[in-house]
């Protein structure tokens, strides 16, 4: 049973079409990376997946399950989200932020839970530090922390990695990289096309609300891809670090 998935899934939005019969499916112990050039669509597919968005046509469902019979709480169980949007309304303890990941759980439990996944991203040190007296970069890696904090068998993250330093970067990609590993299934949205293919099981590339590429990364970029969906005459690259994009624009 896949984790997660769409089928023909449409979603229209001020009467614009913004996906198009999308098909996606994403199993436990994957890592499954979107990306696709500004507009394609990468956050509302993520949205329609949750059940976030209403869809035109086609069908979502999580666990098994179609998301629109689903309860609040029975989405909670079986994914967690990290928005693109990093807004905090409240300077509350950064542990009380990354605990808000584990509310299914009794509040001592849920501390440590939220110590645990604060550690996993280098901030052990910050627990008690009020989180609008954060940086950007730390309040994103905050926010991480509060995903990890969760139990969901899938966790959704939309640009993860935004804000971030790149030794930051790769440590938030090695930590969801870790949970599939764990047996969860991971589905990210990421700009950085390096990145993605050095961190992601299959890519998932968007163009214009529908999906033009589904495989592993050297397949999903393969150069007459990035000509189409991003403009880019070039390809990936074999290197001792991973892949690498080396391409210039059209």
């Amino acid at each position: 049973m896949s984790a997660a998935g769409l089928e023909r899934a449409s979603v229209r939005l001020a009467g614009r079409a913004v996906l198009d019969q999308a098909n996606l499916s994403i199993e436990p112990g994957e890592v499954v990376g979107v990306v696709g050039p500004n507009g394609a669509g990468k956050t509302t597919l993520l949205r329609a997946l949750l059940g976030l968005v209403p869809l035109a046509g086609g069908t979502a469902s999580l666990g098994g399950r179609r998301v629109g019979l689903l309860k609040e709480a029975e989405r909670a169980a079986l994914a967690a989200y990290l928005p693109q949007e990093r807004r905090i309304a409240w300077s509350l303890p950064v542990w009380r932020i990354a605990a808000l990941g584990a509310v299914d759980r009794p509040s001592p439990a849920a501390r440590q839970a939220a110590l645990v996944a604060l550690a996993r991203v280098g901030m052990a040190d910050l627990a008690e530090r009020g989180v609008l007296e954060m940086s950007g970069g730390e309040r994103a890696r905050a926010l991480l922390a509060r995903l990890l904090a969760t139990r969901a068998p899938l966790l959704v993250a939309d640009e993860p990695v935004s804000g971030l330093d790149p030794d930051a970067q790769l440590l938030a990609l090695e930590l969801l990289r870790e949970e599939a590993g764990a047996g969860r299934a991971v589905i990210v949205t990421l700009h950085d096309l390096t990145l993605a293919a050095r961190a992601c099981d299959r890519l998932v590339v968007l163009r214009a609300g529908q999906v033009v590429a589904d495989g592993p990364p050297l397949e999903a970029l393969r150069p007459e891809i990035l000509r189409a969906a991003f403009s880019l005459d070039g390809s990936l690259q074999e290197t001792p670090a991973g892949l690498v994009l080396a391409a210039r624009r059209l």
